[in-house]
């Protein structure tokens, strides 16, 4: 029997590896629109957020806002405000909130609620015409919200 010293590393670093904890949408708590802590308690990655922001079946930011910084994006939107600056006008807390579901922070906001999964008006089912059976699942996950936040703590102008 040959032994296998790498599956004992890998367990061994498995084991010693901390578990991550994932706020759920339904779990998130708001303080005048504002998330406080992490929603995975692991740090964002500011390219995976410029991934995330710039790619149509993610979060598609740009198709809304102008980053100045991101000059190579092809028909950039201009019916949200540009993001430049962003990080100096709102505090990493508020930003977080207002990625996860900016209606916390603006009422009237059609930006979409990227991290949020019921309370939907009349949500279809895919392209059937139906009503989904249960919640949908979000935009993004936590860590790529936490990623676009990275960011956008950036663009401090």
């Amino acid at each position: 029997m040959t032994r296998q010293p790498w599956l004992a590393a890998v367990v061994a670093l498995c084991a010693a590896t901390p578990a991550i904890s994932e706020v759920l949408p339904a779990d998130l708590s708001f303080t005048e629109g504002a998330i406080a802590t992490s929603l995975t308690g692991v740090a964002g990655n500011p390219e995976e957020g410029v991934k995330v922001m710039t790619t149509n079946a993610l979060g598609n930011c740009v198709a809304c806002h102008t980053v100045a910084a991101l000059p190579k994006v092809q028909f950039p939107g201009n019916i949200g405000p540009a993001l430049d600056g962003v990080a100096n006008r709102y505090s990493e807390a508020k930003l977080r909130g207002i990625i996860a579901n900016a209606k916390m922070t603006f009422e009237g906001s059609f930006m979409p609620a990227f991290y949020k999964t019921g309370g939907f008006n009349r949500p279809g089912d895919g392209y059937t015409g139906k009503a989904p059976k249960g919640d949908l699942p979000p935009i993004l996950t936590a860590q790529q919200i936490e990623d676009v936040l990275s960011y956008l703590v950036t663009l401090k102008q």
